[in-house]
């Protein structure tokens, strides 16, 4: 190569036949077959950090998609019976301890409100007093009443609770007297007042006195307690006053109900 050098016209072709050989050595130098270097770890990070954000992506969307379960049930039902006590006018013609028979349906809301439907009957048996205005040898009077009022549950813990309702209602008070020797067209005394047999102050004349019919319209409270029995079970105590009034007669009980809910 040193001769190559000195001779003249013959140093480009030096030059470049050592640059082809130093290609060929660096050739030489890698193994065939072997894969270039790998990118340095850095490099490849940001991609690692990328999908791991998007694969725990779709676990955080599905946590917040999750709902809070119900602590109370959508549809409640109640079934009981008791007795009465009358109250108002209707005291002094019919007594306390007529029998009382009652279901309702309640719609809730949430755990602490609900709206309630009830379907109530209570007998109101006349007083001898009463009676003896009518001149009669017996009778049967009843009340038939549906309430529709807004519930307020108050849990205490996870056995006892109470509960208020307040609303309007609607009554429907009959009844019938065995026999009455009292005339038609007579002056109408309190008690037939009540009975709503009097025109102008005065028995009807077609002498259709025995019966009673009456729709009134007005208000119900009351409160109650609870007790569960089962999960799904539970009793009830519960006081109700009942009104009802139209055309100056009214119909005044309180209802004490012991029933189930379910």
């Amino acid at each position: 190569m040193g001769k190559f050098a000195t001779v003249p016209g013959c140093k480009p072709a030096g030059i470049l036949l050592l640059t082809v050989l130093a290609a060929a050595a660096m050739h030489a130098q890698q193994a065939p077959g072997q894969p270039a270097p790998a990118q340095p770890p850095a490099a490849q990070q940001p991609d690692n950090q990328q999908s791991s954000s998007q694969e725990a992506a779709p676990e955080e969307t599905g946590t917040r998609r999750r709902t809070k379960p119900r602590d109370y049930k959508l549809w409640t039902f109640n079934a009981g019976g008791g007795a009465s006590l009358t109250n108002g006018a209707t005291m002094n013609f019919a007594r306390s301890g007529g029998g009382v028979a009652a279901v309702g349906v309640a719609r809730n809301a949430s755990k602490y409100l609900g709206l309630r439907a009830d379907f109530q009957f209570d007998n109101l048996p006349l007083r001898q007093s009463a009676l003896h205005l009518g001149q009669a040898t017996g009778a049967n009077a009843h009340a038939y009443s549906v309430a529709l009022d807004p519930v307020i549950n108050i849990p205490v813990n996870k056995e006892w609770g109470g509960y208020f309702v307040v609303g309007g209602s609607y009554l429907h008070r009959s009844g019938k007297l065995d026999a009455s020797a009292a005339v038609p067209g007579s002056v109408c005394n309190p008690f037939w007042v009540w009975w709503g047999a009097c025109y102008a102050g005065s028995l009807r004349l077609d002498g259709k006195f025995l019966t009673s019919s009456q729709d009134e319209f007005g208000e119900n409270f009351g409160a109650g307690i609870t007790r569960k029995i089962r999960p799904n079970l539970e009793i009830y105590a519960e006081f109700r006053y009942v009104h009802g009034k139209r055309n100056g007669i009214s119909t005044d009980f309180r209802p004490i109900t012991l029933g189930v809910r379910w």
